[in-house]
């Protein structure tokens, strides 16, 4: 971790207060880092994770000692000094030939990592056909019951979106969707003949959306595959206690809605609401004095 700064002047202090904790987060940078020891395979996932991420992406050339498994200062000194939540480590090796490491952080400190062999890839440049500009927003679809049954593929599943998540917005114009990321798991035997879990294998494949024309009001929606398409699978993995991830997890109470009592909200954003009223005395009610309402009167 760096030391504590405190800052001299005003300018280091609008520094430091964009970096402190905030109750609304701003968007996660994420660091690509190349290792001491790369394959062109590496390289080129790296070059298109990182145009996939711009502009909140930052992208070491230069080669790196570094092994997060090992020893994880290195990665935290590097985060915290880049201001950023979010890594990929790319390497190669005999040992884990094609590795890619990606993971985040919480308050600089490593909060999950998790560790894949590249089996397949097709770059963005193999592919011809339309891609969309950066810092487009991607839809995502995850694909198959482990991401529902299996605690680790949970936790990755919550980390794509954490990963492929910019920044937040409260409306989408239907031609800014041009992005989709489709994320399958392999749903073969879990298991292997000798009873060991096998590892699970990931299909990332990325299209691009055409808007084509239907003759109705809603146009026909078409996907025609962009690239990059990588098929991983899975090794070693690091995940966050329980505590951390209740600490990561939990809700600043200023953003908690009060619910009003009696008061609601239409799917227009009409508010309405409820009156209750005691129950009325009618024979007092004060009303016209005609001949027609007036009381008989009662002979004796």
């Amino acid at each position: 971790m760096l030391p504590a700064v405190k800052p001299k002047n005003a300018r280091s202090k609008r520094a430091l207060d964009k970096r402190s904790s905030k109750v609304i987060e701003n968007p996660k940078n994420t660091i690509f880092i190349r290792g001491s020891q790369t394959s062109q395979v590496i390289q080129n996932v790296l070059k298109d994770l990182y145009s996939l991420k711009k502009p909140l992406a930052l992208n070491f050339s230069k080669k790196n000692e570094i092994h997060p498994f090992d020893d994880e200062t290195k990665l935290e000194f590097l985060c915290n000094k880049n201001d950023s939540s979010l890594f990929v480590v790319g390497s190669h090796s005999k040992k884990r030939p094609h590795n890619l490491i990606m993971g985040r952080m919480f308050d600089f400190k490593l909060f999950e990592m998790f560790e894949f062999e590249v089996s397949h890839y097709q770059s963005i440049q193999e592919i011809k056909g339309k891609t969309c500009a950066s810092g487009i927003k991607p839809l995502l679809v995850f694909s198959g019951e482990p991401f529902n049954q299996d605690d680790t593929l949970m936790k990755l599943k919550n980390f794509f979106i954490d990963f492929f998540q910019s920044e937040k917005t409260d409306a989408i114009c239907i031609t800014g969707l041009e992005h989709v990321i489709s994320i399958t798991v392999d749903t073969a035997d879990s298991l292997a003949p000798t009873g060991q879990p096998q590892p699970s294998k990931l299909f990332i494949r990325s299209y691009y959306v055409n808007l084509v024309k239907s003759g109705q009001k809603l146009p026909r929606v078409e996907l025609s595959e962009m690239g990059p398409n990588i098929d991983l699978k899975t090794r070693r993995h690091i995940s966050a206690s329980d505590e951390t991830w209740k600490m990561a997890t939990r809700v600043p109470k200023e953003l908690y809605v009060k619910k009003v009592k009696n008061i609601t909200h239409d799917n227009l954003g009409n508010k309405l609401g409820r009156i209750h009223v005691g129950q009325q005395n009618i024979d007092k009610i004060q009303t016209r004095k005609v001949r027609a309402l007036k009381k008989p009167k009662t002979e004796f």
